[in-house]
């Protein structure tokens, strides 16, 4: 399995989701991020203000810093390889460089049943016709 390593700009807090003004994309991040870590996935994560060190001693990232600024985080390594910048990625996203199935999208506290959505598996049969 893969190893990621996530870069964020300065937050309030080691998640981001504090304050009054809450961004959605750290909560689904966040969640993301605690999904992949129950499947056993390796991610790390680091706040500019609360792990300045991570940068500093990451080659990659203090280049990246270097070129774009902290304006140009977050900065996501797979294996020490520039995947994404400027963004959070998704959850199907961060399964696949972590190097499991890709899950199919499901908000955060939902839960997936299983059941498809293809007509063939349906009760309508091929007809499309219920």
């Amino acid at each position: 399995m893969s190893t990621i390593a996530v870069f964020e700009p300065a937050l309030c807090c080691n998640t981001g989701v504090c304050g009054e003004d809450v961004d959605q994309n750290l909560v689904t991040f966040t969640a993301d991020l605690a999904w992949l870590l129950e499947q056993g996935a390796s991610i790390t994560r680091h706040n500019l203000a609360n792990d300045p060190l991570a940068f500093a001693h990451n080659e990659a990232v203090k280049s990246f810093l270097e070129i774009a600024g902290s304006a140009g985080l977050p900065l996501v390594l797979v294996d020490g390889v520039t995947v994404a910048t400027g963004r959070y990625p998704g959850r199907a996203e961060l399964a696949r460089w972590a190097g499991m199935d890709s899950p199919a999208e499901v908000p955060a506290g939902a839960i997936s049943l299983g059941l498809s959505e293809s007509q063939e598996s349906s009760c309508c049969g091929d007809s499309g016709c219920c």
